[in-house]
């Protein structure tokens, strides 16, 4: 579990700099330079997010029972992450009116994916990696927000196109991954009970 802990303290804690720190940050960016601000965070994200695979696996390995979720919070988790994964769509499909509502997709998308797997998953591992996700997410959302009513940011104008392009590519991601990438990375299938 300490390898989890560990790759959660720093993917997560390097995420939420701009949460705690906004004024470090820039500081950081000035004195660095954005280009070698961004190679840190990217390698203390990528070493944060290979502790969290390998600590998710040793736990899976002797799992601490918290919980049983029943059968049907498997079927309400995967229609959640379906949403997750519009959400996911509309943080990089252009002019679409879910971001435009929204203002940060990939972050709500975030906080429902965590929920989802939350509900359907009930080991100490599960708490630790999806509740760290959703906490993290609550606060990053708020802080987003926030930032946006201080710089005054608005969405593009959005399109007819752009949403339906945002739903078709979300659905088409959610199902690959469902039925075929999950069991593949993760070794669980979301629809075998």
């Amino acid at each position: 579990m300490t390898v989890l802990i560990a790759g959660l303290i720093l993917f997560l804690g390097v995420h939420s700099v701009r949460i705690l720190a906004e004024g470090w940050r820039s500081a950081q960016i000035a004195r660095l330079g954005l280009g070698v601000y961004k190679g840190i965070y990217s390698v203390v994200s990528a070493v944060g997010l290979v502790l969290i695979v390998v600590g998710y696996g040793q736990a899976r390995g002797a799992p601490v029972p918290l919980w049983d979720p029943p059968l049907w919070s498997r079927h309400v988790s995967a229609l959640l992450v379906l949403f997750a994964f519009v959400l996911l769509a509309a943080a990089y499909v252009p002019r679409n009116r879910i971001k435009a509502t929204v203002g940060h997709p990939m972050i709500l998308g975030v906080k429902i994916w965590a929920a989802g797997h939350l509900l359907a998953n009930g080991t100490l591992a599960d708490l630790l990696l999806f509740g760290g996700f959703l906490l993290w997410a609550v606060f990053d959302f708020r802080a987003a927000r926030a930032r946006d009513r201080v710089h005054g940011r608005g969405a593009s104008r959005p399109t007819l196109a752009g949403t339906v392009a945002t739903i078709v590519v979300g659905v088409g991601l959610w199902a690959a991954f469902a039925f075929h990438m999950h069991a593949w990375l993760f070794g669980v299938r979301p629809f075998v009970t």
